[in-house]
């Protein structure tokens, strides 16, 4: 398996072979959270601990549930009751979790470079599972799982992201590995949303989502992120919808076969419209939950394996 990660805190490290591996065995689980019995023994005997500084329904419980069907001990830490709270430094916290020995390190953090620091600190695997602005890695993945099962393919295709990129670490993310396997990708929605230097990133930029969603084959619409705006980034949330929510009338612009997507949550009649989201002919929304699960087992699976490697490794020099 081509997977040389000893952690994964973004995409940008991986290369599209590594990609592609994660891809593969995530299919392995989709198959296996289809039948009766759910559970694999991949990280028996493994202690998996999330920590989340920032409040999350579908990434937590996904990121526990993928551990508990691979057979690992999984703790939850309250982080809004931690020790952090009480003045505790992230470097404190990290020698903490040290002296408990666990296997798998699940963060997100509101501060963008967190989760790699504190995988500096600590002897085990760390996830990313979103830090500030910066990644979040395994909404990529699951959602690059949920394009190739719709599309047959992950390389070549016409992709346009809507929203509020600016503030979007799923858009970053996406941005990176979308680039790494070979498709176009457009980036759509009011200036103040889109800085131009997105460009880097080797995308297209439109202010309109007319021009934006022509004949593309993935319209992925962004959640708009009040909690991060400290300005006035858009006129009222009636006009964003009105210019940038995806409707009927926008969307018969991309191709006839073009799927819908969101990385959730979605605010209904201000991103995306209701009967969009629930069209089960073009909303591929309720997948990307699936596959999120999915993801997370193979991710977690392959760093497992580099994990026991690595210390079997050193044990051998030990002696």
């Amino acid at each position: 398996m081509a997977f040389r990660q000893k952690h994964l805190l973004g995409i940008e490290p991986l290369h599209p072979d590594e990609i592609t591996t994660v891809l593969d065995v995530a299919e392995r689980y989709v198959d296996l959270n289809r039948q009766a019995n759910k559970h694999s023994d991949a990280l028996k005997g493994l202690t998996q601990i999330n920590m989340f500084f920032e409040n999350s329904t579908r990434t937590q419980s996904s990121f526990e549930l993928a551990g508990k069907r691979l057979g690992a001990d999984v703790m939850n830490m309250a982080m809004q009751a931690s020790s952090i709270k009480k003045g505790e430094t992230l470097i404190d916290t990290a020698l903490t979790l040290n002296a408990m020995h666990p296997d798998l390190l699940v963060v997100r953090h509101p501060h963008s470079g967190a989760v790699d620091l504190l995988a500096q600190k600590v002897n085990c695997a760390v996830l990313n599972a979103g830090d500030g602005k910066h990644e979040h890695p395994t909404q990529a993945l699951l959602d690059a799982l949920t394009i190739r099962r719709a599309k047959g393919r992950l390389h070549r295709l016409n992709i346009a992201i809507c929203g509020d990129i600016a503030h979007s670490r799923v858009a970053r993310s996406n941005l990176m590995l979308l680039g790494k396997m070979e498709n176009r990708v457009r980036l759509v929605g009011p200036p103040t949303l889109v800085p131009q230097q997105f460009k880097e990133f080797g995308c297209e930029i439109y202010d309109d989502m007319a021009e934006g969603l022509k004949d593309v084959d993935v319209v992925m619409m962004l959640r708009l992120q009040k909690e991060r705006m400290d300005g006035g980034f858009i006129p009222s949330e009636r006009e964003y919808f009105y210019r940038y929510g995806l409707d009927a009338d926008k969307l018969a612009h991309a191709k006839p076969d073009a799927i819908v997507m969101h990385p959730g949550p979605m605010n209904r009649g201000v991103e995306i419209d209701g009967t969009i989201a629930d069209d089960i002919n073009r909303s591929v929304i309720q997948e990307q939950v699936e596959m999120g699960v999915a993801v997370r087992m193979a991710a977690m699976d392959l760093l497992a394996r580099n994990l026991k490697s690595a210390r079997e490794a050193d044990a051998g020099v030990m002696v």
